[in-house]
């Protein structure tokens, strides 16, 4: 499937800020299942980033502007060839050791309910166990915006009983990892059912099986990535996989507008596979 891609991130300041440092993990890597045919990444920052890849293998690009500035705009666009691999994430750079992703974190602390329902799954074998893990979860936890913050622990979202994809997957994150079981969080973008654009930012879980590599696992749909799903960014939690990290100096209270949205793009994929073979450094 041939995906199309636009994130608009704008940051509007109450007055001129001074100085501003912005981490943007903007670009989706290519691996087994997921091509990208082209993308660019563009601020309004008057000079480029720098750019470097990340202890858990994102590349990065860092923005400074060292001059007063009264906004910030972040546009990232693109086209992405997608295979359904049955959530199987194969070809990426092992950047950071597997056994890295049992360390816990605020958000993924596990508290009695989460270590509860981890060992309340009867199956024994690592990949059926985490299916009903990711079952249990979607079970337990109604999807529900606005009951939940980005920095909601997973402990928190079990104990209310609704959240939003980043919920699941901390959950899931939590309760695989109290199983001995390596996982990480994953931010990337969702197509609908019916193809139309659509706010499609999301979050999932991978989790490592011995004999396949790391495994997707939406516990929010109840399924495993398919070629629906572009990955973006990877991390312990949601709070290391942001697509975007920053601060600045002045400036006042600020005014965040984000807009994403992906379509499928038809009747285009063979054309756009021959004639787009690398990434716009933007």
């Amino acid at each position: 499937m041939l995906i199309s891609i636009r994130h608009t991130t704008r940051y509007v300041y109450q007055g001129p800020a001074a100085y501003t440092v912005q981490a943007l993990r903007l670009r989706p890597p290519s691996f087994a299942g997921q091509r990208v045919i082209e993308w660019s990444l563009k601020t309004s920052a008057p000079t480029p980033g720098i750019q470097f890849t990340d202890g858990f293998g994102n590349l990065v690009d860092l923005v400074t502007i060292n001059a007063p500035h009264a906004e910030l705009v972040i546009e990232a666009a693109g086209l992405v060839e997608t295979e359904d691999k049955s959530g199987v994430v194969a070809g990426l750079s092992r950047a950071t050791p597997v056994r890295v992703y049992l360390k816990r974190t605020p958000q993924t602390m596990p508290d009695a309910a989460i270590e509860a329902l981890a060992h309340s799954i009867a199956e024994q074998d690592c990949l059926p166990r985490l299916h009903a893990l990711a079952e249990a979860v979607c079970d337990r936890v109604e999807y529900k915006t606005g009951t939940t913050h980005a920095h909601t622990s997973a402990a928190e979202a079990l104990k209310e009983g609704q959240g939003v994809c980043q919920d699941h997957a901390h959950i899931f994150i939590a309760a695989a990892r109290e199983l001995g079981v390596p996982a990480r969080y994953v931010t990337g973008y969702m197509l609908r059912e019916d193809e139309e654009p659509a706010e499609a930012h999301h979050a999932w879980a991978e989790a490592w099986v011995d004999g396949l590599g790391w495994v997707g696992f939406d516990a929010a749909n109840r399924i495993c990535p398919t070629d629906a799903y572009v990955r973006l960014t990877t991390g312990l939690d949601a709070a290391t996989a942001a697509p975007i990290i920053g601060s600045r100096r002045g400036g006042g209270e600020e005014t965040l507008t984000v807009s994403v949205s992906a379509h499928a793009v038809k009747g285009q994929r063979q054309s756009q596979s021959q004639t787009g073979q690398s990434q716009s450094q933007g």
